[in-house]
């Protein structure tokens, strides 16, 4: 479609608008099944193989190996290829993997199976998706990624559930794990080039500028509110970002206050079915947090585009970081896994769009996604370190208590890397 029909069928629209219901189509075609519903297959491999709970959480630790080692050559690809060919290569090789999976007779085929999957996740969800939206907003930047994000979260509220039901080793006339991960691979694969045809990489590749700012404005007029904004968007080479120490607080600040975040979602569910809830309640508290974090995600959008964003990530954090601690020393119970559930997705939701939109804002729009990719090697590390922390500590001690406490802090201490990464200047 020229640019021409393009500004003439969407003129009353901005296209970066209809690009939201598609980054979250995407997102929770590649994140929901792999991320938050990892403790339901957990229970279901457990109860069919036996598996420990540290074997199984070493397959979602393999998946952060991926991401550390490949996120900056992701980043590449992305900033080189585009957003639409990447998130179509990782959909088809998510959709193998899931297919793979529906085959595991042992550990090391879950293993594997799960790295393909993460591996197709890595190029075409998260970094590709929010590289898209970095190059369509600039004020809008953060509004535009909540409201993203919380369009995939409407479809978790129903996902999750699916597959507790779908998955329950306990009602062996459903279809099971492995019946569901193959209809998973085939759904993904069938929907990967229609989907995909809706991305648009960039607006200048349509005759469009980020906002829907008109060209005039957008360099004629350099006391408005857009000129004085594209006058202060400064692209930091990738070096020059590695310079900086926000750089870095950034990361690590992402990385503690995700490492607790994978954790939950492989070891949440085990963790209610040791106190004696089924499976099917354990998806409600997992759906309980993240339809909070659905309404949060919104809310950091908006609040993330009128504070400082380092600020706002800390309040966010600190939030996550309390609902992490009512879960470990209230009194077990639903009424803490619901207290949890609201404070954890205040705070998960709050901070997830602004933990992408900061970069953007502080490294500009030209390296974003070798930047982003490289920020997740630290970043990785750390998740890497999460999940199997909880599950050697299970298996050790019996419980939970002392891994979610020491993982409620690192997320607090998260916070604080936020506080401080502050706004650097383009290094000399």
């Amino acid at each position: 479609m020229s640019s021409l029909k393009l500004k003439i069928r969407y003129k009353s629209v901005f296209y970066g608008w209809y690009l939201l219901p598609v980054f979250g189509a995407v997102m929770l075609l590649a994140t929901v099944p792999l991320f938050h519903a990892m403790g339901i297959w957990a229970v279901a491999m457990e109860r069919a193989f036996g598996w420990n709970r540290t074997k199984l959480s070493l397959a979602l630790s393999f998946t952060r190996i991926e991401g550390g080692i490949l996120g900056p050559v992701e980043g590449y690809l992305v900033d080189r290829f585009g957003t639409r060919l990447m998130v179509l290569i990782g959909l088809l090789i998510m959709g193998i993997g899931w297919v793979l999976f529906s085959l595991i007779n042992n550990i090391w085929m879950f293993y594997f199976s799960y790295l393909i999957i993460a591996l197709g996740q890595g190029l075409g969800s998260w970094l590709a998706l929010n590289t898209m939206l970095n190059n369509w907003f600039i004020k809008r930047r953060s509004f535009a990624m909540g409201v993203s994000n919380s369009l995939a979260r409407i479809g978790t509220l129903f996902l999750i559930p699916l597959l507790a039901w779908m998955v329950d080793p306990d009602f062996p006339t459903r279809p099971g794990w492995s019946s569901t991960a193959l209809f998973l691979g085939i759904f993904i694969i069938l929907a990967a080039y229609p989907l995909t045809r809706l991305i648009r990489n960039t607006p200048e590749e349509y005759g469009l500028l980020p906002d829907g700012d008109s060209p005039t404005k957008y360099h004629s007029d350099p006391n408005t509110e857009s000129g004085d904004l594209v006058s202060t968007q400064i692209d930091f080479t990738v070096k020059q970002a590695l310079k900086t120490k926000s750089f870095w607080l950034i990361s690590l600040g992402h990385g503690f206050t995700s490492m607790v975040l994978l954790a939950l979602m492989l070891h949440l569910a085990p963790l209610l079915t040791d106190l004696n809830y089924s499976l099917q309640t354990a998806s409600f508290v997992v759906t309980g947090y993240t339809a909070v974090s659905m309404i949060f995600q919104m809310v950091g959008g908006y609040v993330g585009d009128r504070m400082p964003k380092n600020i706002a990530l800390m309040i966010f954090s600190m939030s996550q970081a309390f609902g992490v601690l009512i879960l470990t020393f209230a009194p077990p119970g639903l009424l803490s896994a619901y207290g949890f559930a609201l404070f954890f997705g205040i705070g998960f939701g709050g901070r997830n769009p602004i933990n992408a939109s900061i970069r953007g804002e502080y490294f500009g729009r030209k390296n974003f996604g070798k930047i982003l990719g490289i920020s997740q090697v630290p970043m990785n590390v750390l998740l890497l370190i999460g999940p199997v922390f909880a599950g050697i500590l299970r298996d050790v001690t019996g419980s939970y208590t002392f891994a979610f406490a020491v993982l409620g802090v690192l997320c607090a201490i998260g916070g604080l890397c936020f506080l401080f990464s502050t706004k650097p200047s383009l290094p000399n």
